[in-house]
């Protein structure tokens, strides 16, 4: 390797999650999406590998960043079948490279980056797009990102009541007792989508849904929705009436165009324009757009997850794990 020998930082998921704490990872998501709409970053488009027989895929989302200024790629395999907490659903590594001459500095568990960051950027989008008093949480979805986004919703807003759904009764119920006790709330479990979102004002939909579970004709009037579980063009876990119900706000316009399912099918309905997208939320973040408008807005944050967000949380994890000497070197 030309250049001689280079120290490669490794770190584990553990010690992603001490050096990431939700309510920084927010603060950081409204910087880095700031970013994103201001064209001071490069990310491709996601190529997706995917495996025969549906036995899962190969995520590869390289991407750049102007500040702090880095470059790299999140690695990660989707296997369906995994079962948290033995198996994440999500398992890979965020690599980072330096700018001056290309060489790797770190390794990263991709998985607590994606389920910290995501959770993340949904909490800045639920700051600045929900009403001020919205207190109302429902989870449709118990999973890893179920987990996270209750830590980013307590974060974002102060919380009076909190429900969740799956279509598993018991791993709801599960799900109840240990993020209750965590965060020491009381978690409602609801029977189902339409009885864990009536009054609600916050909704978030995080789930492995490939048809809608969620209905227009449910959503209370002033609710904001972080449509969250899916990722590809084929999949929606709202329904056509709730986008066009919604001010529809989105993380990257250019991956919404190309995988978000709900988007695409509103807009082949023919329900909807190519304008229906207001703005992406670094937009809104930068005071450029206008986020909710009246305390009835229906407000709708369409997430997919993008490179610069991976690379945003490695970086800053990178460098707090620096100065405190957490992580082993690896010498390549």
């Amino acid at each position: 390797m030309n250049g001689g020998a280079v120290d490669i930082r490794v770190l584990r998921g553990p010690q992603v999650r001490a050096l990431l704490p939700m309510r920084e990872c927010i603060d950081l998501m409204h910087r880095t999406m700031q970013a994103v709409s201001e064209r001071r970053v490069v990310q491709p488009l996601r190529s997706v590998l995917r495996m025969p027989a549906d036995r899962g895929m190969l995520g590869n989302m390289p991407g750049y960043l102007a500040e702090p200024e880095c470059f790299g790629v999140k690695l990660v395999s989707l296997i369906p079948r995994n079962k948290p907490p033995q198996y994440s659903s999500h398992i890979g590594l965020v690599v980072l490279f330096e700018i001056e001459h290309g060489q790797p500095v770190a390794l990263l568990d991709a998985a607590e980056i994606t389920a910290i960051r995501t959770a993340a950027a949904s909490g800045l989008a639920t700051r600045l797009l929900a009403r001020p008093d919205a207190g109302d949480l429902a989870l449709l979805g118990a999973g890893e990102q179920a987990r996270s986004h209750l830590e980013a919703m307590l974060t974002a807003r102060a919380l009076r009541r909190v429900r969740v759904w799956a279509r598993d009764q018991g791993k709801a119920a599960r799900f109840a007792e240990v993020e209750g006790a965590r965060h020491g709330v009381r978690i409602e479990v609801s029977p189902a989508p339409r009885e864990a979102v009536s009054g609600a004002d916050i909704i978030c939909t995080l789930t492995k849904a490939r048809e809608p579970i969620l209905m227009g004709e449910w959503l209370p009037a002033g609710a904001h929705l972080n449509v969250v579980g899916s990722s590809i063009a084929t999949t929606a876990e709202i329904d056509t009436e709730a986008v066009v119900r919604s001010r529809f706000f989105v993380d990257c316009r250019e991956s919404t165009v190309n995988e978000g399912g709900e988007y695409l099918r509103a807009l082949k309905a023919g329900t909807i324009t190519p304008e229906h997208i207001l703005a992406e939320i670094g937009e809104v973040a930068n005071g450029s757009k206008a986020g909710r408008e009246s305390p009835r807005d229906v407000t709708l944050y369409k997430s997919l997850g993008i490179a610069a967000q991976d690379l945003a949380s490695a970086h800053y994890v990178l460098e707090k794990a620096r100065a405190a000497g957490i992580g082993q070197t690896v010498q390549f």
